[in-house]
């Protein structure tokens, strides 16, 4: 059950690291186009900077999975190094459970504020409505519950080992 747990996280993280790099393509290449229309054609394009931001959004909460993975978010190494080899396991479970409770939050609260959100539209992209943006939240929040519950089941402390 654990190694068919941690298959499937392996699989939703790589997913979600790769929709990430992808949002950072989109955002890198349409701040050169933004900046050759403005700057060189002198004719701005609107909608470049609406979708800039809408792409950083999603590559943020979608890269957030990767660092619960690898132990480098919520991180405690301070306490983490004082507390006692017995009581490491047990720091490991509350912040797995911090962690959760925030995801779960982030989930919950994040899903209505799409949904409330879906009535808006993006200034300089009528067309698209402010939901595909506000549901970052949640879809970011699920694929991090699974790094979570993985980074618990199978610590990866690339934090602590890169520190010195």
């Amino acid at each position: 059950m654990k190694a068919l747990f941690l298959t499937i996280e392996k699989w939703t993280t790589r997913v979600a690291l790769g929709l990430a790099c992808l949002m950072l393509v989109i955002a890198s290449g349409l701040g050169v186009f933004q900046i050759v229309t403005r700057f060189v054609l002198e004719q701005p394009a609107e909608w470049s900077e609406v979708l800039i931001r809408f792409s950083l959004i999603w590559m943020v909460f979608l890269g957030i999975p990767m660092a619960f993975r690898q132990g480098a978010m919520v991180s405690v190494d301070a306490l983490y190094r004082a507390v006692p080899d017995g009581l490491k396991r047990v720091l490991d479970l509350v912040v797995a459970l911090a962690a959760l409770a925030l995801m779960l939050v982030i989930l919950w609260w994040g899903y209505d504020y799409a949904v409330r959100g879906s009535v808006q539209t993006m200034a300089g992209l009528e067309s698209l409505s402010m939901f595909w943006a506000y549901i970052a939240m949640p879809v970011g929040a699920v694929f991090s519950i699974f790094g979570i519950v993985a980074n618990y089941l199978d610590p990866r402390r690339m934090e602590l080992e890169t520190a010195q």
